[in-house]
């Protein structure tokens, strides 16, 4: 095809944007699980025939779609290129090769025009049972945390496997919400493949790579242009995380040369014994997300947008964990790379990077409903958003994932677990000249009448949001049955009539308290955010003066 004016490469990428936001919105509404009808944990990549990724959803979460193109590179790698057919869909869990846990399935479909491969679609959702001993970070080993499929055909030219679908239904508990989310990922697939076909015979267009390559290109440069803007230099940072049953240390060194990045975990501690482990694929993505939010944030992720980063970690460390290590609740350790980086570029960049933010957990609920239906379900919960130079955090905004949580409405409907209440939790913003966003409290009560049983994914109890540039931290997490403390990581039964509290952290403050406008604190206490006694004390203000 001739040469693509800028005008016209614009309009076409952004219709390859509106392809993979239109899967997405598929997904959604063909889900049959509220975890992804709306609590969104989902991601959509739409690749070029050479395995490129072109472009995102803009509904997605950033560990899903950070590993996607290992994912169709693992595909291809037990199915080559001239042994798919139109109609073929894809399906594989591999945690190594996936998201980092069974419990996301990942599916791939080849995209044909006129019995020619011009791309891949991809889509992934968390699905809500995938068997064994149901969503948790108990597991000793990847044998017991459920069902895995290698690389294997769900669609073999338009006809389903029902083999392969009468294993899983078998294996799973909510099969009929399982097998119903299969599918909608299968819908998704099939309306982007049209999509894209549609699109490119609009334009005459024989292939996508002259149109991937100009994509990759441009977003390369803008990205080595950024990081250009960072001074050179080698940048450590280590913290300590909660762990299992004792704290787990993590290490970073950010070392920025000229236009390119690398990122090693040297020194960080070796695999656990339980579902905490993290293997490389989303360390890397988790890492590739924090320095696209320091440096190109408004473009959308694409192939060229990882080029001039390279992410190390040591073998069995516990952010580059090795078959056969559990890896069910990841995420408790995994999300901590991206917080980690920025904290490793403060010296350099303190005015891109955030304070830590109260991270996005969930609890996963096994039982049975009120009718004595099995029950299985996720319920997602903010903290409050880590502050940055210029501006608070936000109250109970997800961080570093973007999952949303269930409607109080749908989740009662579908669980007949009641919501007695939620509110913002005073004082749980960190201070700073810059207030984190606040935590919440949320009060679930079990009235289906049958014991349920609970898993915690819990994290920031012993080691709360940290502040930046001399913030200070926002409050710690805490899981209450009946009004006593229990684990944040791990199982416990919350009986027919108790209540679980959960109370999640406030996002760390930045710069110095003593530097905040009085005006803005005497504004929080009117508002509830900060109380007088934490004026007091955090501020050192007393608020009757202030007025």
């Amino acid at each position: 095809m001739n040469a693509i004016d800028p005008v016209t490469l614009a309009i076409m990428w952004d219709r390859l944007i509106t392809i993979v936001n239109e899967m997405a919105t598929t997904l959604i509404r063909t889900s049959f699980s509220a975890i992804v009808r709306e609590s969104l944990d989902l991601s959509v990549v739409l690749f070029d025939a050479e395995g490129d990724a072109l472009t995102q959803s803009r509904m997605g979460a950033p560990g899903h779609s950070g590993s996607a193109t290992n994912t169709l590179r693992y595909v291809l790698s037990y199915h080559a290129r001239e042994t798919m057919r139109p109609g073929d869909v894809f399906i594989t869990n591999d945690p190594w090769h996936g998201t980092g846990h069974i419990f996301d399935m990942n599916f791939i479909r080849p995209v044909f025009l006129r019995e020619r491969l011009v791309g891949f679609t991809y889509t992934d959702t968390h699905l809500p049972d995938i068997g064994g001993g149901g969503w948790s970070a108990t597991g000793a080993d990847m044998y017991a945390e459920g069902l895995h499929l290698p690389p294997v055909r769900l669609i073999n030219a338009g006809t389903p496997n029902q083999e392969l679908l009468n294993i899983i239904r078998t294996n799973v508990r909510i099969n009929e919400q399982v097998v119903g989310d299969l599918m909608a990922n299968v819908t998704a697939n099939e309306v982007g493949g049209r999509l894209l076909t549609g699109f490119m015979e609009e334009y005459g267009l024989d292939s996508l790579r002259p149109i991937s390559q100009i994509i990759t290109r441009n977003s390369e440069q803008k990205m080595r242009e950024e990081i250009e803007k960072i001074p050179n230099g080698v940048y450590p940072h280590e913290t300590l995380v909660d762990g299992w049953e004792r704290p787990i240390r993590l290490c970073v060194e950010v070392t920025v040369r000229g236009d390119e990045v690398h990122i090693d975990f040297a020194g960080t501690d070796p695999v656990v014994n339980t579902g905490i482990n993290v293997p490389l694929c989303y360390t890397r993505a988790m890492s590739i997300h924090a320095i696209r939010l320091v440096t190109v944030p408004e473009i959308p992720p694409n192939e060229g947008t990882t080029k001039p980063m390279s992410i190390s970690a040591p073998e069995n460390c516990i952010l580059n964990a090795l078959p056969p290590a559990a890896t069910g609740g990841r995420h408790i350790v995994g999300h901590f790379p991206t917080p980690m980086i920025f904290h490793a570029l403060a010296p350099v960049i303190p005015d891109r990077i955030q304070a830590d933010s109260g991270m996005l957990n969930s609890v996963s609920f096994q039982g049975r409903d009120a009718a004595g239906r099995e029950l299985g379900a996720m319920y997602f919960t903010s903290g409050g958003y880590g502050a940055m130079a210029g501006m608070d955090g936000i109250s109970t905004l997800p961080s570093p994932a973007n999952m949303r949580v269930t409607p109080t409405e749908v989740w009662e409907n579908l669980t007949g677990i009641q919501v007695e209440s939620r509110r913002l939790l005073p004082d749980s913003g960190g201070a700073g000249e810059f207030r984190g966003g606040l935590g919440q409290e949320i009060v679930l009560r079990n009235t289906t009448g049958h014991p349920i049983r609970l898993s915690f994914f819990g994290r920031q109890t012993d080691f709360p949001p940290s502040g930046m540039m001399g913030g200070r931290p926002g409050s710690p997490l805490q899981y209450l049955i009946d009004g006593k403390l229990v684990p944040a990581t791990g199982r416990a039964d919350l009986p027919a009539g108790s209540r679980l509290t959960i109370r999640k952290p406030g996002g760390g403050g930045y710069g110095d308290p003593a530097k905040r406008e009085r005006a803005q604190l005497l504004e929080d206490v009117q508002d509830g955010f900060v109380t007088a006694e934490g004026a007091s004390r955090d501020y050192r203000v007393d608020v009757g003066q202030a007025r």
